[in-house]
């Protein structure tokens, strides 16, 4: 072999080392087609604004359409089972944490794996208000625990989400305290039977009671919330009324498929903290009930675990054995 094709192969095989270092990283490439935002929630809800909302800006970002799909019912499984069933990482589920964590505690066996539900980013909170009739006499949470305690048995409420549920169910028992949780379809009858005084209490996102708040059927007098809603300043949280064990975060984000790499969650993470950081979203979401709290997926999953650590502690009180 003379000197030139000796360097020309020394050459080669140089190139051929180097270029697989040099070729771009799934995470840099990402995405080569369009974006599915799967939805465990109708359109209108808070949740859906905030998607639509960021698959706006994330399509002008990314260069290829962000498409917000929404799949309501089954308490959130529909929507679950659409997105695992994908086995897509240009496929993701846009949802409430709520919508999920509380599954293993109200089916005696899921249809779905959690692990298949690997967090990417927290995108905001929702916030969740504590509402009674208009024309009950109760200002605090106190008012009504103390009326709770006063008629055994005879005053109802209901609650928005799985979580809540498992939350104050957990609380009353311990507490002792006899009342009827009553279970609806959807999230939004509740405040017709709240405003007629058929049930006494509704613990659900600010978004949805806040039309009958402010039209006079409705009162807030707590957010479960663990900082006060930008738009009621003067309402406490619960843990400032004293009940701290009722506190709740809505916890809203995105999560991608089990084996999606880090680097592309890091990736996506990073980009929904950029485009979150446009003041008209902060604007839009404050007006519909959430505050913008974007979170990469360490903080995001840590954040996850501390409310599925709350949720097993209140199950075993109950005496209630999460599903295999």
């Amino acid at each position: 072999m003379n000197r030139f094709a000796s360097a020309l192969a020394a050459f080669a095989t140089g190139l051929a080392l180097i270029l697989p270092l040099a070729a771009p990283s799934q995470a840099q490439t990402w995405p080569q087609r369009s974006v599915r935002l799967i939805l465990p929630l109708g359109p209108g809800a808070g949740v859906d604004i905030a998607a639509r909302l960021l698959a706006e800006k994330l399509t002008t970002r990314w260069g290829q359409p962000v498409v917000v799909e929404n799949r309501p019912g089954g308490d959130g499984i529909v929507a679950i089972n659409a997105f695992v069933s994908a086995r897509d990482d240009h496929v993701l589920l846009f949802s409430p944490t709520s919508s999920f964590t509380a599954h293993p505690y109200q089916h005696d066996k899921l249809p779905y794996d959690p692990a298949d539900l690997s967090p990417v980013a927290r995108v905001a909170v929702t916030l969740l208000g504590f509402a009674v009739p208009a024309t009950a006499k109760t200002a605090t949470v106190a008012d009504f625990i103390g009326e709770v305690k006063a008629q055994p048995g005879k005053l109802n409420y209901t609650t928005a989400t799985g979580m809540t549920d498992v939350i104050y169910d957990g609380y009353f028992k311990k507490e002792g305290l006899a009342i009827t949780r009553v279970p609806y379809r959807d999230v939004v009858a509740p405040l017709t039977d709240l405003g007629e005084g058929r049930i006494q209490a509704y613990i659900g996102a600010l978004a949805i009671e806040q039309p009958h708040l402010q039209s006079g059927r409705a009162k807030l007098i707590a957010v479960t919330n663990s900082q006060r809603a930008p738009n009621y300043p003067d309402v406490p949280t619960v843990a400032q009324a004293g009940f701290p064990d009722l506190t709740f975060d809505g916890l809203t984000g995105l999560f991608g498929p089990r084996d999606m790499p880090n680097a592309l969650r890091e990736r996506i993470a990073s980009d929904i903290k950029i485009v979150m950081g446009d003041p008209t979203i902060g604007v839009r979401l404050t007006a519909t009930g959430q505050v913008v709290m974007p979170g990469g997926p360490g903080e995001f999953a840590a954040s996850i675990e501390g409310q599925r650590n709350v949720l097993a502690a209140i199950a075993k009180m109950l005496g209630i054995k999460p599903a295999q």
